[in-house]
């Protein structure tokens, strides 16, 4: 009974600080920021290699059967298309899409 009350409230607590992470994200960045020439070479070295990493691990998880061929593809168009937002964002993220904006 204790055990089932503390992951109980071990997984409210993760679920409740999930919230507040995306919140602080996008409010803790300097927008005022431009990169050198480079720093971009660096982000992009850095990204690319993420990229492939992130691609190696969705094929692998379709090697084993956890998904399907066409979720893979999907999931590896997505990871490719957030690749080239942030390149086309000079690697600098814009994680501000759900903020208010005055018009």
């Amino acid at each position: 009974m204790k055990r089932k009350l503390v992951v109980g409230v071990l997984s409210a607590i993760m679920l409740f600080s999930v919230g507040f992470s995306s919140e602080v994200g996008a409010h803790g960045m300097n927008e005022d920021v431009e990169l050198t020439a480079e720093q971009m070479d660096e982000m992009a070295t850095l990204q690319e290699k993420a990229l492939e990493k992130k691609v190696e691990i969705i094929n692998k998880y379709v090697e084993f059967g956890v998904f399907t061929e066409e979720k893979g593809k999907k999931m590896i168009s997505f990871v490719e298309k957030k690749y080239n937002e942030l390149k086309e964002n000079n690697f600098i993220p814009k994680w501000d899409k759900h903020k208010k904006h005055d018009h």
